[in-house]
């Protein structure tokens, strides 16, 4: 029988990414302990022999708690704390460490252009690759209705409408030269194409396929693609550049970019067959 002890061993063990994605989701360290504590006290005393997947349900409360908290902060007109300091860290150690656990400044500033619904699709599914059936459960809505609230927010993100297409092709030119100097092993030009506080997931197939694991930091993500991304070739998928691996025309994996501000944000490395085949990929001739 499982108890309060194992569901808090558990739940210690999955913290550091229960506290990432609250902090991206609310853009506040001290909001983001709140959340991740209420989710504990949420699932605390119940029964947990039912529990197959601690870390993914504990992942699903704390979503469910900061889309209750992004509404209650919208309906307020509230900003978060650390909002205005987000671009203001500078070379101190101890603001990096702060930093550490971010998808970057500035994706923080450019996510509150979002909708609590936009910006929980767009956090859990394009930075922490949640399936989008577990995410339409935390929103009360359909996978494919919580696909295009992602969807929506990835457009939202290039800029506004007047902008757009211009927004589309820096895109464009800033993944085509990072697979260029990732090619070509050139990390200097890795690092300054990054935003410090980058983040690089890949999901579970593409793990299980390579050496790539989760990884924060400009340096960090160059030294583990710095050389790599050979076979790697541009590709437009679902609307956007990004690189992908297709072996004999079968495609094994793909990478995709969210840029903001002309820095790489966030890398989601995908090879998931059946996510694979969802998404509208394109190959760009070289």
């Amino acid at each position: 029988m499982r108890d309060d002890t194992w569901l808090a061993e558990e739940f210690e063990a999955t913290r550091p990414r229960l506290r990432a994605v609250a902090y991206r989701m609310l853009g506040s360290h001290a909001d983001a302990d709140d959340a991740v504590q209420e989710a504990w006290l949420r699932l605390a005393g119940g029964d947990h022999d039912r529990i197959e997947n601690a870390g993914g349900l504990l992942t699903t409360v704390v979503g469910r708690v900061c889309l209750d908290r992004l509404r209650a902060r919208r309906r307020r007109g509230e900003e978060p704390i650390e909002a205005s300091a987000a671009t203001a860290v500078d070379d101190d150690p101890a603001d990096h460490s702060v930093l550490a656990d971010s998808v970057g400044s500035a994706l923080l500033v450019v996510l509150d252009l979002l909708g609590p619904a936009e910006r929980l699709a767009f956090v859990l599914h394009d930075v922490f690759a949640v399936p989008f059936d577990e995410i339409g459960e935390i929103l009360g809505r359909s996978p494919e209705a919580a696909r295009q609230l992602a969807s929506r927010a990835r457009r939202r993100l290039q800029g506004s409408d007047p902008d757009a297409d211009a927004d589309i092709e820096r895109q464009r030119e800033v993944v085509d030269a990072f697979l260029r100097a990732a090619h070509a092993g050139d990390f200097e030009a890795l690092v300054r194409l990054l935003d410090p506080d980058v983040v690089l997931v890949p999901d579970a197939a593409a793990t299980r396929m390579g050496a790539l694991r989760e990884t924060v930091g400009a340096h960090a993500v160059a030294r583990a693609l710095s050389g790599g991304a050979q076979g790697a070739h541009l590709a437009i998928i679902d609307g956007l550049a990004g690189f992908v691996w297709a072996p004999a025309g079968r495609t094994r994996g793909v990478v995709e970019f969210t840029v903001a501000n002309g820095k790489i944000v966030a890398l989601r490395v995908t090879g998931d067959r059946e996510r694979l085949q969802s998404l509208d990929i394109v190959a760009v001739e070289p």
